[in-house]
């Protein structure tokens, strides 16, 4: 078992410099002894260019070769066929050298592939071995498309033309750039009927099969619900002979929906948490006992948080009423506040949060997270996943403190 001091010592290093960083490979999941790697999986914002995020900043960071798989977010849905949700983003965008990996502004001819896809194909050049994955749909996605691109009558044309798309290449008429994407995350938040639940199983078997039929080894996850009101309407055990892995989504358990306070992902229940079964260890439990392995669930954790206001000065502000702010913030954003507010922690799950008598936030740090990658560990996951790249600090202190504890900390040494 790790110890806290442990743990410290590594959540107060994980942000130093990685001497590997610039070399092109993921250094840390070379030649280790051992179980299986395990996957670091986080997903970049497709509109993270309109805040100054940029593919340049994945690499900059020091994140680049810890991670396994990078998730764009979002592909998009359009009669049912696959479509680009942001051309400009994606595409068309011509940056300037100081916004792109290499140092070279994008040309600005329509012709030329520019924008993000651009700079992806520039990172995969650099991290051959990092897995580029395109993920349709989100959370603001009308999931009525996927309802609709799923039926037997679309489902082999939708799934075709997002081959066309974005394995392929073919972005747009006289635009192909085909390489950049290995594979599919199919985030369909969330399928909410039987005939959706037979639909969505359906819809990942024809996306291995003609995934399998270009080339074995291309990717398909989806990003999975961590509610019991949600995963009822997936066939846990039946998709996972479809995918590589799940994605799933131990967050947002409480947050400005409710009003009251709580935890955005604590991973085991408080003492005085009202539902007992709001937390991400009763989730992970709950897929395993569907028949799911646990190497195909990969555990995610959030780089952001969420705020309260008119809290009681009660409990330290925890479970209590409060007015909801806003659509959570980024943890580059909370870290400022600290100094402001008092930092509490739950010695039962782990998550920290501010409280200054008024204000409460949920969020998690370096500490938290480490603690849950010996959760991951223990259990014997398949890996962490991150939402998402933007939200961390400059220096990547949570992606390196995820891939650090996962990889380096805990019984049985380097996995």
């Amino acid at each position: 078992m790790i110890t806290c001091k442990s743990i410290l010592a590594f959540a107060l290093t994980a942000a130093l410099p990685l001497a590997a960083q610039d070399t092109g490979q993921p250094a840390l999941f070379d030649n280790l002894p051992g179980t299986p790697r395990s996957k670091v999986v986080a997903y970049f914002p497709q509109w993270g260019l309109y805040g100054g995020y940029f593919v340049k900043n994945v690499v900059t960071s020091g994140s680049a070769p810890l991670m396994t798989h990078l998730n764009y977010a979002f592909g998009g849905i359009e009669n049912n066929h696959c479509a680009s949700a942001d051309t400009w983003a994606d595409y068309q965008d011509p940056l300037t050298a100081d916004e792109t990996l290499n140092g070279q502004p994008d040309s600005g001819n329509p012709s030329d592939l520019a924008g993000n896809f651009h700079q992806l194909q520039e990172l995969k050049k650099r991290y051959p071995k990092l897995k580029i994955v395109i993920s349709i749909g989100g959370g603001g996605f009308d999931p009525t498309l996927f309802s609709n691109a799923a039926l037997p009558a679309n489902r082999k044309a939708f799934v075709k033309s997002c081959i066309d798309m974005y394995i392929r290449g073919q972005f747009a008429p006289g635009l192909t750039a085909p390489g950049i994407f290995d594979g599919f995350d199919i985030d369909w938040e969330f399928p909410a009927s039987d005939e959706d639940r037979a639909n969505l199983t359906a819809l990942l078997a024809e996306f291995r099969s003609q995934l399998d039929a270009i080339r074995p080894g291309l990717h398909l996850s989806i990003a999975s619900p961590a509610g019991s009101w949600a995963y009822q309407y997936i066939d846990l055990k039946a998709v996972q002979e479809s995918l590589d892995f799940f994605n799933l989504m131990t967050y947002d358990y409480d947050g400005p929906w409710n009003n009251e306070t709580g935890f955005v992902s604590p991973l085991y229940a408080a003492p005085t948490d009202p539902d007992p079964t709001n937390n991400a260890d009763y989730t992970v439990k709950a897929y395993l006992d569907a028949g799911v392995l646990p190497e195909k669930i990969v555990f995610g954790v959030p780089f952001y948080g969420y705020e309260w206001t008119d809290v009681p000065n009660s409990n330290h502000g925890l479970f209590e009423p409060g007015t909801p702010v806003g659509q959570g913030s980024g943890y580059n954003a909370i870290v400022p506040l600290e100094k402001n507010f008092r930092i509490y922690r739950s010695f039962t799950n782990y998550s920290p949060w501010l409280y200054d008598g008024t204000t409460f936030w949920t969020y998690e740090d370096p500490f938290s997270l480490a603690l849950k990658m010996d959760y991951v560990r223990r259990k014997h996951l398949g890996g962490v996943m991150a939402w998402e790249l933007s939200s961390d600090m400059p220096d990547g202190v949570l992606l390196k403190t995820v891939a650090w504890t996962l990889r380096f900390i805990g019984p049985g040494g380097p996995r």
